[in-house]
C-alpha cells in the first residue's frame, strides 16, 4: 500500500483504532476523551484541537472510505472522535459531566435522530461526518440545558 493510502487508513481510522475487533465506534468516542484530558486545562487548545480533529475528518474519511470500497465503514472513527471532542465543547471538565457527554453521545449517534439519519446518505466525508457532528451538537445542546437547570435549581 502507497503511503498516501497509509496515511490516509491512519488519519480515517484514528491511529488504527477503528481497527479493534468490537465496538470501534466506542473506542474512538473514548480517544476523543482522552484528547479532551490532555488539552482540558486550556480552552484555547481543547477548541483547536476539535477544530483540527474534524477539518482532519472531512479531509481523510471520504477517502479512506474510496480506499476500503465500502459506504461508512466501522473501522473509520475519526468520526466518534470529532464528535465526542465537539459534544465536550464550553462545557465543564468534571467526571459527571464527561460520563454524561460520553453516553448521551453515543445512544444519539446510534439512534441518528433528525437530521442526523438523512445526512448519512451523502457521499464521502460529508455522509461519514455530519451524522456524528448533529450527534455532538445535540450532546452539547441537553447538558448545557442540564447544568443550567441544576444551577437554577440550587439557587
Amino acid at each position: 500500500m502507497s503511503g498516501y493510502k497509509t496515511a490516509i487508513l491512519a488519519g480515517g481510522t484514528f491511529f488504527y483504532i477503528g481497527y479493534l475487533p468490537f465496538i470501534p465506534g466506542t473506542f474512538g468516542s473514548m480517544a476523543g476523551l482522552g484528547l479532551a484530558y490532555l488539552t482540558r486545562e486550556s480552552w484555547l487548545n481543547f477548541t483547536l484541537l476539535a477544530s483540527l480533529i474534524t477539518v482532519l475528518g472531512f479531509l481523510v474519511a471520504g477517502r479512506a472510505e474510496g480506499i476500503l470500497k465500502e459506504k461508512d465503514p466501522r473501522c473509520i472513527v475519526i468520526d466518534e472522535v470529532s464528535g465526542m471532542l465537539l459534544s465536550l465543547i464550553c462545557l465543564p471538565f468534571d467526571i459527571k459531566v464527561i460520563l454524561s457527554a460520553f453516553l448521551i453521545f453515543r445512544l444519539l449517534d446510534s439512534l441518528k435522530p433528525y437530521p442526523a439519519g438523512s445526512f448519512q446518505n451523502l457521499k464521502g466525508s460529508k455522509g461519514i461526518m455530519l451524522d456524528d457532528i448533529v450527534a455532538a451538537f445535540y450532546t452539547n445542546i441537553i447538558l448545557q440545558i442540564a447544568l443550567r437547570w441544576a444551577s437554577f435549581k440550587a439557587s
